[in-house]
């Protein structure tokens, strides 16, 4: 018998009155149960973060960092437990399940360093004019109030990590509400911070259904949402609270651009292989996984086919064998979707080089170039393994290539000339671009976000931390400066 797992309201485990099975996409098994909260239990929980507010606001900076440091130290000694949960409930292959766990790991240390440092203000002097003779200006920033963090189901742990680490740090308290489809790794981030001293009510894990979502969404108590997730979501939550503080990291097409210069055997070959591997990894369900290479007319007769034998190479099957590179989507739906993207790319005159097969809820890693550009497949996010090539001639019809799209999130430029890496900078409407390799790469302490339609805000702990913050001044008069 599968035993129900409990949620967290305001620091302490709870049970409801209903509960809904967590099923394993590979094989349909029943992971675990979990309970849900009801309306008023939803309500204790807000209605305890709010009451909070001020004395976490005040607490100790040692304290909030002690805090963080437990947390990042218990999950990486619990590290191949939560792995083989996360791949169980998400279907993600144990190397980077395994990556996973560690990356939360770094952001709870980043999150506890910042705590210990973040003041985010200056001290400014006033007598510049002589209407502000003896006064000294200090500024501090000061939490906004609670939190309502809501994650995806792709990075079940790290993307939950992403929204708590950076609001304890900050001292604001967090509701988080994390995927249906995938709450056990966030519950288990609530059994390592119950084990600390954070006031009660600073903190919950509340797996409530998507459909009660907007009432939290809508609740003036919660005036800061973190939303990770589908751009038609995360608009549809800005539009319906204008007057709230919201942070959407949304979708992505990311593109991988190879220049003329990337034209050795091994720089051909490392290409394809990145390209490969991160347009696989996750099954593709990355914001940032590769889904289009832009390559120069000098170098694609010579990638395309490496391209190919790379994703050919990639490992699909059961995730919990570690020789696996790609297991299946999230469900069975979301692989029936991108089968029917690929299927419409192909009728409307894609060729199809590898791939285009799907057994339940795996799609085998595919390739496909003369991609329309009005399919949906060129147009919106396949969040699935599948690749788009297209060549290109010169720079600068590559980097208008990148740029032709609603999204902005990242891009990678395969290149050697330092002054085509800050060409791109320059010319390329995205919010981070890679040099030297794919646009999958994301270091969680640096700046994380989009342009365009791929988001608002940025995430990295530190500027979450100032996402979920706002400055104050104090103005001291009669001082001898």
């Amino acid at each position: 018998m599968t035993s129900t797992h409990a949620f967290w309201l305001a620091g302490r485990q709870a049970t409801g009155e209903t509960a809904f099975d967590v099923t394993s996409p590979w094989d349909g098994r029943v992971v675990g149960a979990v309970s849900v909260p009801t309306e008023a239990q939803v309500e204790e929980a807000v209605a305890a973060a709010y009451a909070v507010r001020d004395e976490f606001a005040a607490t100790p900076a040692h304290v909030r960092a002690t805090a963080l440091d437990h947390v990042s130290r218990r999950l990486a000694e619990r590290t191949e437990e939560i792995a083989r949960l996360i791949s169980a409930e998400n279907g993600k292959p144990m190397k980077w399940a395994r990556g996973e766990v560690g990356r939360a790991v770094s952001v709870f240390r980043f999150a506890s360093e910042e705590a210990r440092r973040f003041n985010g203000g200056d001290a400014q002097r006033l007598d510049t004019d002589a209407g502000g003779q003896g006064r000294l200006a200090l500024t501090r920033r000061f939490p906004k109030g609670v939190v309502l963090g809501i994650a995806p189901f792709n990075f079940p742990l790290n993307l939950c990590a992403h929204k708590v680490a950076p609001a304890i740090a900050a001292g604001a308290p967090i509701v988080l509400k994390p995927a249906p489809a995938t709450p056990l790794s966030a519950l288990i981030l609530g059994e390592l911070l119950a084990e600390t001293e954070l006031p009660a009510g600073s903190w919950s894990v509340l797996p409530v259904p998507n459909e009660r979502m907007p009432a939290l969404v809508q609740d003036e108590r919660l005036p800061v949402i973190s939303f990770t997730g589908s751009e038609k979501v995360g608009y549809a939550i800005m539009d319906s609270v204008p007057r709230k503080h919201c942070t959407l990291e949304l979708g992505g097409n990311g593109a991988a651009v190879v220049l003329a210069d990337f034209a050795s055997d091994e720089d051909l070959d490392r290409a394809a292989a990145r390209i490969a591997t991160f347009s696989n990894y996750q099954g593709g369900q990355s914001c940032i996984s590769v889904q289009r290479v832009i390559a120069d007319a000098s170098v694609y007769d010579r990638l395309l086919p490496r391209i190919v034998a790379a994703v050919e190479a990639q490992v699909t099957g059961d995730p919990s064998d570690d020789a696996t590179d790609v297991g299946p989507l999230v469900s069975e739906d979301a692989a029936k979707r991108v089968e029917s993207w690929v299927n419409e790319a192909v009728e409307a005159g894609a060729a199809l080089l590898t791939g285009g097969k799907r057994d339940g809820a795996s799609y085998a890693p595919t390739v496909l170039t003369d991609v329309p550009a009005d399919v949906t497949i060129s147009c919106e996010e396949v969040f699935g393994p599948v690749l788009t090539v297209q060549k290109v001639n010169g720079e600068e019809e590559a980097f208008a290539a990148v740029n032709d799209s609603k999204y902005g999130l990242q891009a990678g430029v395969f290149t050697h000339d330092l002054q085509s890496a800050f060409r791109a900078h320059r010319a390329l409407e995205v919010g981070g671009v890679v040099v030297g390799d794919v646009p999958s790469y994301r270091a969680d302490q640096m700046p994380y976000g989009g342009a365009k339609q791929s988001g608002v805000g940025r995430e990295g702990v530190r500027f979450a931390m100032e996402d979920y913050t706002y400055e104050r001044v104090l103005v001291l008069t009669g001082l001898a400066l």
